[in-house]
């Protein structure tokens, strides 16, 4: 099929290299602009920096960064204090040693590989290496406790707390010896209320509502061994530990409980007291995040 152009455009002929000259030199503007912005987007992606208004380049990607509150207990019975050390020379507990049955929060910056030396004057109790770290923000525990009835070795047992709205309870056994029993939660004594009670397992983490509660270690007698009490909030992570030993060598200690933090009653508002005591089972302790 053949078109004559030149019928309906009678002056294309006279006119054709002026406008072919036109378009060449717009098809030109138009690549090398093309072109710069395309070398610049490929330079900015790599260099992740952007244009602020103000012509300055500044930096829009950033590594996240997590909060992590390191807690940290001493069951380890004895009359010597211990001093915790990250790494050779960083001292944790600078307000002092951490006497038996004390627990302490620290901040300080953690990444994979570091060690948490646990020194008692200048000997050496015992290392912990962090062999990895959530990616959120997280309480980190960690209760360094008697090995064994017969030596002095030591033992740890480490929890990472979820970053969950209920109060969480991590419930602990240290204790070393023969002696039976079993952890409960009850509502706090008070005048003309029926106290309900839920026995406890040792290695779980669970979430209760806020209130105050008394934790009890009941023996296979039914009789009370030990008792404490817990103040309940949310958005923190409590724990409950049995302490003691029943040592082959050296002196003994008996079974108690120890609960951390300890909170005012008076932080809690009359509203929160629950209808249920227990929500759910966490966690086990024995699937623990650092090793």
């Amino acid at each position: 099929l053949k078109v004559d152009w030149s019928a309906s455009h009678p002056n294309i002929e006279a006119d054709g290299g002026h406008w072919i000259f036109k378009l060449n030199t717009m098809f030109a503007c138009f690549a090398f602009v093309l072109s710069s912005c395309m070398v610049l987007t490929e330079s900015l992606r790599h260099t992740g920096q952007h244009i602020n208004h103000d012509g300055r380049a500044g930096t829009f990607v950033k590594a996240l960064e997590f909060k992590h509150r390191l807690r940290i207990c001493n069951a380890y019975p004895g009359t010597a204090a211990i001093d915790i050390y990250k790494g050779k020379g960083d001292r944790l507990n600078g307000d002092g040693p951490m006497p038996y049955k004390s627990c302490n929060d620290f901040v300080t910056p953690l990444k994979a590989g570091d060690k948490l030396e646990f020194k008692i004057g200048d000997a050496n109790a015992g290392t912990f290496s962090i062999a990895d770290l959530p990616n959120n923000d997280a309480v980190l525990f960690l209760v360094i406790h008697r090995h064994d009835t017969l030596s002095t070795a030591v033992a740890f047992e480490s929890h990472v707390f979820a970053n969950l709205l209920n109060a969480q309870v991590a419930i602990v056994d240290t204790y070393k010896g023969t002696a039976k029993s079993e952890p409960r939660i009850m509502d706090a004594a008070s005048a003309g209320k029926k106290s309900r009670s839920e026995e406890l397992r040792f290695e779980s983490v669970v979430a209760v509502n806020p209130g105050v509660y008394d934790v009890a270690l009941v023996g296979s007698d039914g009789k009370t061994k030990a008792k404490n009490s817990l103040v309940a909030r949310n958005r923190e992570s409590f724990i409950i530990l049995r302490t003691g030993v029943e040592a082959k060598m050296g002196p003994s200690y008996p079974q108690e409980l120890v609960v951390y933090p300890k909170l005012d009653p008076s932080a809690l508002h009359s509203s929160a007291v629950p209808q249920a005591m227990m929500l759910s089972v966490l966690a086990i302790l024995s699937c623990v995040f650092w090793a």
